[in-house]
């Protein structure tokens, strides 16, 4: 088994969608591991989005990641980062196959209610900055 981390964004719990991506990535056969709300300042989205730094959206990622309370989650399967990629669908919902997350309940580029890690390496980063590690219920 692995772990990859994913983050119900600002969109996701102003429109009240949260219980149902968590059921449907219960239903997909995640487990999650730990889970907790957190509303970021813009030090640490600025930090933890520190990969895009320069790039055209940055200020609107970061603008929008503190625009309200989101939902990081610890979740465990097996080649958990692969699988919940392929089962958020593409950024751009319009894109994202029938059935994904984003499909179903995305409006549009930016507001793609999930973050789901995009390699082993960054889950392991994004994850110890959201969850120590006596927070994580192996």
């Amino acid at each position: 088994m692995s772990f990859t981390l994913a983050i119900l964004k600002p969109d996701c719990v102003r429109r009240q969608l949260a219980g149902k991506a968590i059921a449907f990535i219960e239903e997909q056969g995640f487990r999650i591991v730990s889970l907790r709300m957190v509303h970021l300042h813009p030090e640490e989205a600025a930090s933890f989005y520190s990969v895009h730094c320069g790039k055209e959206f940055f200020n609107g990622l970061l603008d929008f990641m503190t625009s309200g309370p989101c939902i990081p989650m610890v979740l465990e399967h097996e080649k958990a980062v692969e699988y919940f990629r392929q089962i958020i669908g593409a950024t751009d919902p319009r894109k994202a196959a029938e059935g994904t997350l984003r499909r179903k309940y995305a409006e549009n580029v930016q507001h793609n209610i999930v973050h789901g890690s995009d390699s082993e390496e960054n889950a392991k980063k994004e994850i110890a900055f959201f969850f120590s590690t006596m927070e994580i219920i192996k």
